[in-house]
């Protein structure tokens, strides 16, 4: 491995962590899931070809590896750890507090969407790609990345009307949230 793409790799790491943290929902399992992609990496990077977006290739290593993880979670099921909170000193405990609780809900909601749409949030919203970047990244057609994260706002964007109480038990949307030319529909995909 040459001078260069390991410069590149080292630039590239801030941006692998959020899109890391992103899928995982967790900052630890995004910084473990970021180790192994980089021990992937450089395993395999006779396998990449110089030319080609080194970025999106580790993009996509990330990808898999999350998604091997979720099935294997699927069997052995998820462990949490109670003590995770560190203890923060000298900070205003109520603005630490409320920045955890926005935090916490935003990843809640990022995780209830399905993967597919989750992986295109944190690539366009988190990562600003652009989204014929991120359909190449993809293999996809950039109109389906159009759709999907059409739909992923939307369920973000009720998921937060429901917590708050003004959205519908029915996934549908209020006539008076609805805006001009959003769905008036009682049920569907999200």
């Amino acid at each position: 491995m040459n001078d260069e793409v390991r410069e590149r790799m080292i630039e590239f790491l801030p941006r692998l962590r959020r899109f890391a943290c992103a899928l995982t929902g967790n900052v630890d399992e995004g910084d473990d899931l970021v180790q192994e992609t980089c021990a992937r990496v450089l395993e395999r990077i006779d396998q990449w070809r110089p030319g080609t977006a080194l970025e999106s290739w580790m993009f996509r290593i990330a990808q898999n590896l999350w998604k091997d993880q979720m099935r294997a979670r699927k069997v052995r099921g998820e462990t949490v750890d109670v003590g995770a909170l560190p203890e923060i000193v000298g900070t205003d405990g109520r603005e630490v507090m409320d920045g955890r609780l926005a935090l916490a809900a935003v990843l809640r909601d990022l995780s209830r969407l399905p993967e597919d749409q989750r992986v295109l949030v944190a690539l366009v919203c988190i990562e600003g790609l652009a989204y014929k970047e991120a359909a190449e990244m993809l293999d996809i057609p950039i109109g389906t990345v159009m759709s999907r994260l059409a739909r992923a706002r939307r369920a973000l964007h009720q998921t937060m009307f429901d917590d708050e109480g003004g959205g519908r038990e029915d996934g549908g949307v209020k006539e008076d949230q609805a805006g001009a030319g959003a769905p008036h529909r009682a049920s569907g995909r999200s």
